[in-house]
């Protein structure tokens, strides 16, 4: 019904019959969303860096490129598609930013690009992050991949009549490595 990156952990949403993936596909169509119906998604990260405290928005359109070796590669663009994503400061952790992101559209890698634009990877992320702090949380947390949790799900089928709040605990081994982290 929709996509995960690989190294992200938490909920996915299948459709068993025909029925419910439509209805499921409808309300990830944007136009949805401006109505107020919609699916709401919320992730938990781990951000490098001291965000400051609140919400953070960034609206930023991202462009998929391709690099030499036919890898795809995500960037704010101005030509690429619009892009909103909602990053809320839940706690520091020894120069780090937990958060809970809660993204309006649903664009490849989007959280880990914005998150890069704000200035603030995503911890553990090889591609859009920083190699030297990803290494250190390597070796110093045990974090062998990317900080990132689908954390939420909120939506209604049968026209707005049964909501749906489905929620996924932090997986086990992000959970360890925020523990090791400290405050």
């Amino acid at each position: 019904m929709h996509r995960l990156d690989r190294d992200t952990s938490g909920l996915l949403i299948v459709a068993k019959k025909r029925s419910a993936l439509t209805e499921l596909q409808a309300l990830m169509r944007e136009d949805d969303r401006v109505e107020g119906r919609g699916i709401t998604k919320r992730y938990l990260t781990l951000l490098v860096g001291r965000m400051p405290d609140g919400v953070m928005t960034v609206d930023a359109p991202l462009h998929i490129g391709l690099r030499q070796g036919g890898e795809r590669h995500v960037q704010v663009n101005a030509i690429g598609k619009p892009s909103l994503s909602h990053f809320k400061l839940l706690e520091r952790r020894d120069g780090h930013s937990y958060c809970e992101v809660r993204i309006e559209t649903g664009r490849t890698h989007q959280i880990r690009v914005h998150a890069q634009h704000l200035g603030h990877p995503v911890a553990g992320d090889d591609k859009y992050g920083e190699a030297e702090v990803n290494k250190r949380l390597r070796d110093q947390l045990g974090l062998k991949r990317l900080f990132l949790h689908a954390a939420s799900l909120e939506f209604a089928l049968d026209a707005g009549k049964t909501p749906y709040v489905l929620s996924a605990p932090l997986a086990p081994e992000l959970a360890e490595a925020l523990d090791r982290l400290g405050r």
